[in-house]
């Protein structure tokens, strides 16, 4: 039996997400889209955002990043920029094996592999010597298990340096007693990344297999091996059937391969320009995280809608 998380139903609990009915709904993603090179909500985003809020409109946040690493950023922004609150409404995260409402925390839906899921997958993963990690059930993501490094794999050893307070050596027993898990993610070099991500989603083709380029150096393969119900464009759809927003009022941003599902899906799409060029071509492209691009794929959408 799948083991499988949902809550859902009840009041709206915050923002714009309060009072409907509502004109739209803008869904970003953050690392490399939202976020500035340096990490950084810019100042032209964060105004965009709020504006959209203000209009009527809902902003969501669709992540890779789970729920515990977005919160280690809120305090990151806080550090840095002294305010820790976004403007956003609600937060997709690890690429939408959860949801929640904003700033309150509620969680409104989550998915899980079954513990005889993620031995199988584990077995697989060995069997192939690929460093991998698995990390527990929502709400408790920020632990994991880990098998790897088995060579030269910076970014693997780079992530389990910036998480090691979270993670434990894999072991059949540690498994057991993590009692199933959000995800498997295996972490590859680019040279054989993207191979071994085809690989792994014909093998693994009844799962969700996302891909993504590393947050970390930028160019390592993140693999992200999900219970099929699992991804941006189905959390996104959710949400919209929740809040009441129709398909057409739709609007996605992003800059990787975990977001191509999302904005394929969505009516309208931007990518920005910082994002691989194998993907520019497919979507309107704005500028890039840098130079507020998420602002622009804003102002050029709501244009198409007579301005808002």
């Amino acid at each position: 039996m799948r083991q499988v998380w949902s809550i859902a139903g009840g009041e709206e609990s915050s923002g714009a997400g309060s009072s409907g009915p509502h004109r739209g709904l803008f869904v970003v993603d953050l690392d490399g889209t939202l976020l500035t090179s340096q990490r950084r909500l810019a100042a032209r985003d964060r105004e965009a955002l709020e504006r959209l809020r203000v209009g009527g409109y809902l902003v969501a946040v669709a992540t890779g990043r789970s729920n515990y690493s977005f919160q280690r950023l809120l305090v990151q922004l806080a550090c840095l920029d002294g305010e820790a609150r976004l403007p956003l409404d609600y937060v997709i995260f690890s690429t939408g094996a959860g949801i929640m409402a904003y700033p309150d925390s509620q969680l409104l839906q989550s998915f899980g592999l079954h513990p005889l899921e993620v031995a199988t997958i584990s077995r697989y993963l060995q069997g192939l010597g690929l460093d991998f990690m698995v990390h527990a059930p929502v709400p408790e993501t920020r632990q994991f298990l880990y098998h790897g490094p088995a060579g030269d794999n910076p970014d693997f050893s780079s992530r389990l340096d910036q998480y090691q307070d979270c993670a434990a050596p894999f072991s059949s027993q540690a498994l057991i007693e993590l009692g199933g898990a959000t995800e498997v993610l295996c972490i590859v070099p680019q040279d054989r990344g993207h191979e071994v991500a085809a690989h792994l989603g014909e093998r693994f083709s009844g799962f969700s297999v996302i891909k993504a380029t590393s947050p970390l150096d930028g160019a390592s393969v993140w693999i992200e091996i999900f219970p099929p119900q699992v991804s941006k464009s189905r959390a996104v759809q959710w949400l919209a059937r929740r809040c009441r927003v129709a398909a057409a009022d739709i609007c996605a941003v992003g800059n990787d391969y975990n977001d191509l599902d999302l904005l394929r899906w969505a009516e309208s799409s931007f990518m920005v320009a910082n994002g691989p060029p194998a993907l520019l071509d497919l979507f309107e492209t704005v500028s890039s995280n840098d130079q507020g691009g998420v602002a622009e794929a804003a102002e050029r959408w709501l244009c198409t809608r007579g301005g808002g």
